[in-house]
């Protein structure tokens, strides 16, 4: 069964969590005691109804204070697909929460309130998805039963986001009026909004085309672990084990070594369930060869004709995760698929104003949340695409070398 991975983003208040709620309940995905349990906390906080938002919102202070601090994942399943969910905090002070949430993401729910319209933060979250590169953006109009579920009011905000999408980067734009409150077009479509054609929520997840959101084009293969069992059963035994990053690998292909340049060819892949014919993103496999090469972690199995960049100095998108800001000269460690090196931020070329989209490269004081264009050179060459061609060997993670926190997340360009 197909993995769809999606995240939820808005402004505060728009009924992120309220809407998770309802997708898992009506879609009969959550467990007797949790309903339960939730059915009591609601009654003790004087509701009349199922507080929906309480199946993802499970951190004392968000229940206290009806909002969502850290990403929560959920995980559902219908006969049609598996899902994940991330939500994610719509408050500004947790835009890095956002970003760790959506960076693995097929879709991107976009809530926007129908009583208030396009938000900044609705611009600030979609700028951040567009940057992230998520392929499917679905706008889900919700509290549609507040505005009378009037048709007009859909158009207007459909017009108002469209207008702020053209100077973004997404490709699939999707709007769908909803009421998560009441359930209408989440699961079920309700009897409010005959007016519109369209799919529920769920039959969009459902149906949604994410076959080509991967690269199968480019051959990319970040070698996690190398397999030889100490047995007499398997004595010369050999396997790369690790996630296909990129591209479609065959036994039979002829493949290439980096940083090493050596060739071979692939003798058979494998997978739990034994011998497979080919292996393609996201697949994890291990990759046998029919020489006997050098290869260890961190090195990339790739097509000798189809090789990533290889470079020490990066150009970089950097969304700064830590409270305390990039030190000068310092040194972090950089963590590029199953690869690591030492590296310095050389330059900070912008500040990004989420607000307004604008550049400003007068103020280099990079704060917690904030997204930066940077130059990072590193002590020893990757071997990278850029993020928009693979989201996989395109996205690199800082580290403190004394706190070993991740102080930020980065996007190759």
């Amino acid at each position: 069964m197909e993995l769809l991975r999606f995240t939820t983003a808005g402004s505060v208040d728009d009924g992120k969590s309220t809407l998770i709620g309802r997708l898992l309940y009506d879609s009969k995905s959550i467990f007797e005691d949790q309903i339960e349990a939730v059915e009591k906390s609601s009654t003790k906080k004087g509701l009349d109804h199922v507080d929906l938002s309480l199946f993802t919102d499970g951190l004392k202070d968000e229940r206290e204070q009806g909002i969502t601090i850290d990403v929560a994942y959920r995980y559902f399943a219908t006969p049609k697909r598996k899902f994940i969910i991330a939500d994610t905090p719509g408050h500004i002070q947790y835009t890095r929460n956002m970003v760790t949430g959506a960076s693995t993401a097929n879709v991107a729910l976009i809530l926007v309130d129908a009583r208030n319209g396009v938000l900044e933060q609705t611009k600030r979250h979609s700028f951040i998805a567009s940057l992230l590169q998520i392929p499917h953006i679905i706008v889900c109009v919700n509290k549609m039963d507040l505005a009378d579920y009037s048709e007009e009011r859909f158009e207007e905000i459909v017009q108002q986001y469209e207008e702020f999408a053209a100077k973004l980067d997404v490709k699939d734009v999707r709007f769908i009026p909803i009421s998560a409150l009441h359930g209408d077009n989440v699961v079920n479509r309700g009897e409010n909004m005959n007016w519109y054609e369209g799919g529920t929520l769920l039959h969009t997840l459902e149906t949604i085309h994410i076959g080509s959101d991967e690269n199968h084009i480019d051959c990319r293969f970040p070698v996690q672990t190398v397999i030889r069992p100490h047995s007499d059963e398997y004595h010369d035994y050999r396997g790369y084990a690790g996630r296909v990053a990129g591209g479609v690998f065959k036994p039979g292909d002829e493949v290439m070594v980096l940083p090493s340049g050596l060739t071979s060819k692939i003798s058979s892949i494998m997978t739990l369930e034994g011998e497979i014919a080919e292996a393609f993103p996201p697949m994890s496999v291990t990759i046998n060869l029919e020489d006997d090469i050098d290869v260890s972690r961190g090195d990339m199995i790739v097509r000798p004709n189809n090789q990533p960049e290889n470079t020490q100095d990066l150009d970089v998108m950097l969304c700064w995760l830590n409270p305390n800001g990039p030190r000068p000269r310092a040194k972090y460690i950089l963590r590029h698929t199953s690869n690591e090196a030492r590296a310095m931020i050389t330059d900070i070329v912008y500040k990004v104003d989420i607000n307004t989209l604008h550049r400003n490269e007068e103020d280099k004081d990079v704060k917690m949340n904030d997204i930066v264009r940077a130059k990072v050179r590193s002590t020893r060459p990757l071997f990278a695409d850029s993020y928009r061609r693979n989201r996989h060997t395109g996205s690199i993670i800082l580290i403190d070398e004394t706190t070993f926190e991740t102080v930020a997340a980065g996007m190759i360009i």
